[in-house]
């Protein structure tokens, strides 16, 4: 009645779409990808697993304690960033950082890993930012299948996804004794981040919202 335009839903991946069930153009979160790089080699120090997140307890998976317990069994360092609700639940070890969200910049924590691993708990990630974050650093992630970021991760090329701790496992300890894997994953993964935010990816965006 009034002229407008129709109105039409902008989604941060297919599979928020698919979760909610309605129609739209799907458009990535913009990230600039030149603040991370992998890194030259890798630093002296036991082989390190670790996430970055928010300090709210719905980004951690009640799974996860004894999963980061059998790591650091295993002589495997932790360090987690946005971890203290963790604080009161992992006992105290030599090889687990617990440190509060924001200490690091993304790009100056993520290079610290071997390995960036990533499950929520009553959150769900509609896209998962740090995981691409992780991915433009060269690290192989392994994710749970449940968020954004799994649309584009192919399991065993450009990273791992699985659904319960038992199938976690085995893929971290296949990391842990295979650099050339991981190496080879990482690269797979920094192409992935190139492809989905190249300058002319980002420009088709911006043609989008500017038409």
């Amino acid at each position: 009645m009034l002229g407008w335009p129709d109105a039409e839903l902008v989604l941060i991946s297919d599979f928020q779409r698919r979760m909610l069930q309605v129609d739209g153009v799907v458009h990535p979160s913009p990230i600039d990808i030149d603040r991370f790089a992998p890194r030259l080699a890798r630093p002296e120090g036991p082989f390190t697993v670790g996430r970055l997140s928010r300090d709210t307890p719905d980004k951690h998976h009640a799974d996860d304690v004894a999963l980061y317990e059998a790591l650091l069994a295993d002589g495997v360092a932790v360090r987690i960033q946005g971890g203290m609700p963790l604080e009161h639940r992992l006992a105290p070890h030599p090889q687990l950082e617990l440190l509060p969200q924001g200490q690091f910049a993304a790009e100056q924590f993520l290079p610290t890993l071997d390995v960036f691993y990533y499950r929520t708990g009553s959150h769900v990630e509609t896209f998962g930012r740090v995981v691409f974050e992780a991915m433009a650093c060269g690290l192989p992630v392994v994710c749970h299948s449940h968020g954004g970021y799994a649309d584009h991760i192919r399991h065993g090329e450009n990273g791992f996804l699985f659904e319960t701790s038992q199938q976690a496992a085995p893929i971290l300890a296949e990391l842990k004794a295979d650099p050339a894997l991981r190496a080879a994953v990482g690269d797979k993964a920094r192409q992935t981040v190139e492809q989905l935010f190249s300058s002319q990816a980002l420009r088709q965006r911006l043609d989008f919202y500017l038409r």
